[in-house]
């Protein structure tokens, strides 16, 4: 079992950068494929970007990407979303979520695929 916690989400203004981290605990993070997902109020959670066990796939939404990048820190059992360019429409609580991974190259993009949530961090973009 994993737990996670986010952090790094606060108040920028638009063309402005954040990084957030998602922090895992316990000795098998290194076996966990990882994503990240976000929830905009009144609107469904979303897929945006993902990293494979071994951190060489990753996968992006068509909204994010060129603009966010996923990372992971095996060392540090923590992954990464750095986020650059942002809008007012990527407004959202975003969540890191990890799944027991056997396959090393395999990104999971559905939030039915994870087992393991954190508690959010939200992220505000004003224009």
């Amino acid at each position: 079992q994993v737990q996670l916690v986010e952090s790094g989400g606060g108040l920028v203004q638009a063309g402005g950068s954040l990084r957030l981290s998602c922090a895992a605990s316990g000795r098998t993070f290194s076996t966990y494929r990882m994503g990240w997902f976000r929830q905009a109020p009144g609107k469904e959670r979303e897929f945006v970007a993902a990293i494979s066990k071994s951190g060489g796939s990753t996968y992006y939404s068509d909204s994010v990407k060129g603009r966010f990048t996923i990372s992971r820190d095996i060392a540090k059992n923590t992954v990464y979303l750095q986020m650059n360019s942002l809008k007012p429409e990527d407004t959202a609580v975003y969540y890191c979520a990890a799944e027991p991974a056997r396959d090393s190259f395999y990104v999971a993009t559905t939030f039915r695929e994870y087992d393991y949530w954190g508690q959010g961090t939200q992220v505000a973009v004003s224009s």
